[in-house]
């Protein structure tokens, strides 16, 4: 985890990567810049660009924000080329080492290539062992390189026959940008877990995790990458390749709740849509008496209007986020930590003073900033404080490209709602049930049989084998590698 404060760091759950290509285009890196700054929501420990000017490939990869490593028109003109991918990062563990920003790039034996990756493969620490047995040399802790090594060794001809390769051998949560001599290249993961869409730019096409980095260029949005399915661009077009018998989809559930923009339209519904959506049926669920509805900003902001349209309550912005603040403190004195949750939110006495309020949030995983927002409720004169939460009870850790604690850091997974109420100081909580988040969704009720969505922080549904995991030997080293990121 970065070193956010022990007590009021980041309390939720985090995305870590956004991916951005862009092929055929005279500003391809200026225009990769502007994607991933749109996207910088999803990764912002690390970014980094890769442009191609003919067979040459160009590289600028730095920790950091993407204005602030991709601000300077001096580092963009280092990057030159019609064709250019990005990718922003978050890392899980520790710091953010130069040798694992993304993207990649090998000179394998058909020329250069360059990948990124949002996601997280299951076996990655099996196939790396293997890779080393025979000889393989790995540069970074991601399992980004073990792609990008099963693709070296394979003997098929194409770089797509290799792609296609080593996707058969890869398990996991993924969606790739690549970029090799002559093409640009987008794949999703065959249960389509992790998003990725295709867009037009003045007859350049485009690549990008969320269709907000399609609409901050201009760029017209074409459609969803299909799971299982491998799109190449080049100077013919766009082909597409679904190399795997198709399955159920099963996007990530947390893209709406919390991960992608609220601008974002996932897999044809508009995110922002869908958080309200998500509101209305949590206050359908678990209204009560109250005379002011609240998010707690962001995420929750959407929700929380849903809310307050299904009740009829007021809806007040009594919580101010301030958006100029990065990392807390790291080394604090106990005194100041405990004021390091005022950096990022600050409450409206004139709002909160006197009444009972409905706090409407995304998520509960740790409960650490939820407690430090109750006490500042309580301080500022509320005369009741009740929780709302417009996800269920997060009781699993993800093992598919999210940062999560492990389960006995999670809340919901060592207390009762009725145990977390009192943990969190609040009058009353509570949480959209699964199948209330399913009918949000547009579904009757969440089916065992064939959901529609990943939701096994919440189900423990895992619906892509924990290979890694459910290895000792291989969990043990992964543990390793996970602490040199």
């Amino acid at each position: 985890m970065p070193h956010y404060d022990k007590d009021i760091g980041f309390d939720k759950l985090q995305e870590e990567c956004g991916v951005f290509g862009i092929f055929g285009h005279k500003e391809a890196s200026a225009l990769t810049a502007l994607g991933l700054h749109s996207l910088q929501h999803r990764g912002q420990e690390a970014s980094g660009i890769v442009s191609r000017d003919g067979e040459q490939f160009h590289s600028h990869r730095a920790a950091g924000h993407v204005g602030d490593i991709f601000g300077d028109p001096e580092v963009i003109s280092r990057l030159p080329g019609p064709a250019a991918i990005g990718h922003n990062r978050y890392s899980t563990t520790g710091e953010t080492a130069q040798r694992n920003i993304q993207p990649l790039f090998a000179d394998l034996s058909s020329g250069g290539f360059s990948l990124a990756h949002n996601g997280n493969l299951t076996n990655a620490a099996a196939l790396r062992r293997v890779l080393v047995d025979k000889g393989c040399l790995f540069q970074s802790t991601t399992d980004t390189e073990v792609i990008i090594h099963l693709i070296a060794i394979s003997n098929r001809g194409t770089i797509i026959d290799r792609l296609i390769n080593a996707m058969s051998q890869i398990v996991g949560a993924y969606s790739l940008v690549a970029m090799s001599n002559d093409s640009m290249i987008g794949a999703r993961d065959p249960l389509g877990v992790r998003p990725l869409v295709l867009g037009e730019l003045d007859g350049s096409y485009c690549i990008a995790s969320e269709t907000c980095a399609l609409d901050i260029i201009g760029a017209r949005f074409i459609r969803d990458v299909l799971p299982g399915e491998i799109v190449i661009i080049d100077k013919s077009g766009v082909k597409s390749v679904s190399p795997y018998k198709p399955k159920q989809s099963r996007l990530c559930v947390f893209e709406y709740i919390y991960f992608a923009r609220p601008d974002s339209v996932v897999d044809g519904q508009s995110v922002y849509a869908a958080r309200k959506k998500i509101g209305r049926e949590l206050a359908r669920e678990s209204n009560v008496d109250a005379d002011v509805v609240i998010p707690v900003p962001d995420s929750g902001v959407p929700s929380a209007m849903g809310f307050a349209a299904e009740t009829g309550l007021p809806y007040e912005l009594g919580i101010i986020r301030n958006h100029y603040v990065g990392r807390t403190f790291i080394e604090p004195s106990d005194q100041i930590r405990h004021l390091g949750v005022k950096l990022k939110h600050n409450v409206s006495r004139s709002v909160i003073e006197g009444k009972r309020v409905i706090l409407v949030d995304d998520s509960v995983v740790r409960g650490t900033t939820s407690i430090k927002i109750v006490e500042m409720m309580r301080a500022a004169g509320a005369k009741e404080v009740h929780m709302r939460i417009s996800s269920p009870p997060t009781t699993n850790s993800c093992f598919y490209g999210v940062d999560t604690p492990e389960r006995d850091k999670l809340l919901a997974a060592n207390l009762s709602i009725e145990e977390m109420a009192k943990h969190i100081k609040v009058d009353s909580l509570a949480f959209i049930s699964i199948d209330g988040l399913y009918r949000a969704m547009g579904f009757t009720r969440r089916t065992n049989e064939q959901p529609e969505y990943c939701d096994a922080c919440f189900t423990a549904d895992y619906p892509i084998p924990l290979i890694d995991q459910e290895s000792p030997k291989i969990s043990k080293q992964l543990s390793f590698l996970t602490s040199l990121r």
